[in-house]
């Protein structure tokens, strides 16, 4: 089985139109831990505007890949990663990439609900405040706004001094988000956001990141093929730790070029 050359795949910039040009892009990357390789060889771009959702197997690589592209990895011990993975064309570890600006562009949102321990007010804005990006009497506005956004408001318009910890396991996640879009990412990341939560707050939630796919570029690594089907214009199938297919979505479900392909997404494998 030969690694296959994404839909993004490491194209010469020049033959790149500027607005196909994707706004990141990992080029021939192999990461792992210590003497462990977990990828080798991913070729995969994003293109702006779009969600692209990483599927396969538990063990994969899939997360692995997603935190890499955000240098969340780094303080992992053992960690090691070849090739480059480029933001607007940008090495993310140059010396002309700060990792808090990284992060800031980079956003991410994980599996589990991680609100700090500090107020649901404080913790939309707490990035806001890190990074400086508002004078504090805008803060009040910017976290009514972010809430608003991923339709938590009603629900803590009246306990905004509240610790998060007392709101359920999905308004958490909510919150989680909205903490995210607060400093504006270029490209938000997933690793597996709704596992946790019942239908409907799925449903709002991928719901939400339609609409946010109007003006971000979104990554999701999720487990549940029918929610990539339903929420990805791009799918990239990762298996043992290759990139094993990747293009449009309807394409990648309903005729895959590769035979491992096939028999993930038929329920054979994984």
């Amino acid at each position: 089985m030969a690694p296959h050359t994404s839909f993004e795949s490491a194209p010469p910039r020049a033959a790149v139109g500027v607005l196909d040009a994707p706004v990141m892009v990992a080029r021939d990357v192999g990461v792992g831990f210590g003497a462990k390789k977990v990828l080798s060889n991913i070729e995969l771009g994003f293109t702006p505007r779009t969600i692209t959702a990483l599927i396969g197997p538990t063990g994969c690589g899939k997360s692995t890949f997603l935190r890499s592209l955000n240098r969340m990895n780094d303080n992992v011990r053992g960690y090691w990663r070849t090739g480059t993975i480029e933001l607007d064309g940008v090495e993310i570890t140059s010396r002309d990439m700060d990792p808090l600006v990284l992060r800031r562009r980079v956003g991410m949102v994980f599996q589990r609900p991680n609100p700090f321990p500090m107020s649901i007010r404080d913790n939309v804005v707490a990035g806001v405040r890190a990074h400086r990006m508002a004078p504090r009497h805008e803060h009040a506005d910017i976290a009514e706004r972010c809430l608003r956004e991923v339709g938590l408001w009603a629900a803590v318009a009246d306990r905004l001094g509240d610790s998060p910890f007392r709101l359920s396991g999905g308004q958490q996640q909510l919150l989680c988000l909205a903490r995210a879009l607060a400093v504006e990412p270029d490209v938000l990341l997933l690793d597996e956001p709704t596992s946790s939560l019942d239908p409907v707050t799925t449903e709002m939630v991928e719901e939400l990141l339609r609409k946010l796919a109007e003006h971000l570029t979104i990554v999701i690594v999720t487990h549940n093929l029918a929610q990539a089907r339903r929420v990805a214009q791009n799918t990239a199938f990762l298996y043992n730790g290759i990139l094993v297919e990747s293009g449009d979505t309807q394409q990648i479900f309903e005729a895959p070029n590769e035979p491992e392909t096939v028999s993930y997404v038929s329920g054979r494998i994984g």
